[in-house]
């Protein structure tokens, strides 16, 4: 059961805050690390290969403007996933000089287990917090990441997950 919110921060609130949150995003990571330790996969890719799944194929900016946990461009993480064999780079049928990442049969078998790591982290966090504290948290953190890279990404990708279509990053 989650703690009262009505805990006492002592000291500068705003720099013990920022701490939390870069504290709480690394063990997330963490976590999520070790889910994935099995499959050979890292965060940034796991998500790139769950994006591409929701939405793709897409080219690398398209992508690029939908994930979270690579910072800056997705190149390296994409070369990394052609390498395993997981993403493939087709030509574009409507421009020729542009390529589209989509998935491989390979990429498409391991769908369903990052599916389930995911509902494993979801639930851990529902655990964690309860249902009002989720929602408050939720709206808290959009409040921080208003106009950022990270938020409009973020924007992008649910507003595309939620039409069923990917957006066109400008």
């Amino acid at each position: 059961m989650a703690e009262d919110l009505s805990i006492s921060i002592q000291g500068p609130a705003p720099t013990q805050l920022r701490y939390m949150i870069l504290a709480a995003q690394r063990e997330g990571f963490r976590m999520f690390s070790r889910l994935l330790e099995d499959l050979g996969l890292t965060p940034p890719q796991a998500e790139i290969l769950v994006v591409l799944e929701d939405f793709g194929p897409l080219s690398l900016r398209d992508l690029g403007g939908m994930i979270v946990c690579e910072a800056g461009s997705p190149s390296r993480v994409v070369n990394a996933l052609v390498q395993r064999g997981l993403v493939a780079r087709n030509p574009d049928p409507r421009d020729r000089r542009a390529v589209l990442l989509e998935l491989t049969p390979a990429a498409h078998a391991l769908v369903p287990t990052l599916r389930q790591i995911e509902t494993e982290m979801d639930a851990r966090t529902s655990d964690l917090l309860e249902p009002e504290h989720q929602q408050l948290l939720a709206v808290v953190l959009r409040n921080l990441l208003q106009g950022s890279r990270g938020g409009l990404a973020l924007d992008r990708r649910f507003a595309a997950w939620r039409s069923g279509q990917p957006s066109t990053v400008s």
